[in-house]
């Protein structure tokens, strides 16, 4: 932006951003950092209401150098809130006169580009970190068409829309909802030394020889925990026992799964963890049960720890995995699926899991830098600009 008296200062960007929980957290809080380092001058219109630890980032960011704007956006549709709060995003564009706005997620993307077009601002930027008309488990077919609808208006209040991976680039552009000329790849990229140094986690579980897989997230229908639960109940994996990290709203409906099929003795509920890395370096296998995905970090990060994985063939699984050559993948993400992908994995001999996981780990380290993710992403500003 420049200054009175005619001298460059630091471009400006404001993020807007409702849905901070999971990946979409750990998203928003690296490219701000990133930016930051880069002489960004990085504004933050978010709500913390979904998670109440957010705000300890949000301190974590404004220390670096962010300036936060806390707007309590709601998950679900309220007309009077979501008015309420589009006016107050717009009376902040008009404020801050940012160089660029980029939205996040379903309901920033909704209500950050209206605003950013009654403000007047032109440079906008969309990441929906997948649609959620995708979502057929979650929402009825009626809902996911409005949905769909909705966005299709949306993406011309956007010139460009960033995919996180390439094969949800391709989702996208077969969706309908967005011309394929707006379309860019940023892929999420992390910082692999914290998963390559960690020291293994002491064994949890059985020591009676049971192949350990490790399923990281929160615990909620897109992850889909129930099918790695249910999975274990098939044919051929009776040698397999589960570690699930994570917490959320399907906690208990887990619990009653693997008690029903009998596999409860094989499932370690272990909460939220702050010793991921190390829990990945005790594993044996990373697996990734999800029912949709965008570019899922806990792949990335469980092939830089140089544990195989195992993962349904999900946006940004799949490229990772590339059928096979460099991990495990289910057919479909169903519980047969899972269960034969399992039963596959269980019978490998340890050199050829061992030999696909760092293939896994050298593809990671070449396309998933967060130097990487931070280029792409200033090139994408820089086309807007």
């Amino acid at each position: 932006m420049p200054t009175e008296d005619g001298a460059a200062t630091g471009r400006r960007v404001l993020q807007v951003m409702e849905c901070t929980i999971g990946g979409t957290r750990r998203h928003l809080g690296d490219i701000t950092r990133g930016l930051l380092e880069r002489g960004w001058e990085v504004h933050l219109a978010v709500s913390a209401l979904r998670t109440p630890g957010f705000r300890e980032d949000l301190s974590e960011l404004a220390a670096a150098g962010a300036h936060i704007h806390e707007i309590p956006m709601v998950r679900e549709l309220s007309l009077s809130k979501d008015r309420a709060h589009s006016a107050e995003l717009t009376r902040l564009i008009r404020e801050l006169q940012p160089d660029l706005v980029h939205t996040h997620s379903s309901k920033a993307g909704a209500l950050g580009r209206r605003a950013a077009r009654a403000a007047g601002c032109d440079a906008v930027v969309h990441t929906p970190h997948t649609y959620s008309f995708l979502f057929g488990e979650m929402f009825g077919p009626l809902k996911r068409w409005i949905f769909k609808q909705v966005e299709r208006r949306l993406s011309r209040m956007a010139k460009l829309v960033v995919a996180v991976s390439e094969s949800e680039a391709k989702t996208m552009c077969a969706s309908g909802v967005v011309d394929p000329g707006q379309v860019r790849v940023v892929a999420n990229g992390i910082d692999p030394a914290p998963y390559m140094r960690a020291e293994p986690k002491a064994p949890l579980g059985s020591d009676g020889g049971r192949l350990k897989a490790l399923v990281c997230g929160l615990l909620n229908v897109a992850k889909g925990q129930d099918l790695a639960i249910a999975a274990l109940a098939q044919p051929g994996c009776e040698g397999v026992e589960l570690w699930i990290a994570g917490e959320g709203e399907e906690l208990q409906s887990l619990e009653r799964l693997a008690e029903s099929l009998g596999v409860a003795d094989r499932v370690l509920f272990l909460g939220h963890r702050e010793d991921v890395p190390e829990l990945m370096r005790g594993a044996e296998l990373l697996l990734l049960p999800s029912r949709w995905e965008g570019m899922p970090y806990v792949v990335l990060e469980g092939a830089a720890a140089g544990l195989p994985v195992l993962g349904t063939p999900v946006d940004g699984a799949r490229e990772l995995l590339e059928g096979g050559q460099r991990g495990w993948i289910a057919n479909e993400a169903s519980v047969e699926a899972v269960g034969a992908a399992l039963r596959e994995v269980a019978a490998a001999p340890q050199e050829e899991r061992a030999a696909r996981a760092e293939r896994a780990r050298a593809w990671v380290l070449e396309r998933h830098a967060l130097g990487r993710m931070m280029d792409d992403l200033e090139a994408v500003y820089s086309e807007l600009l």
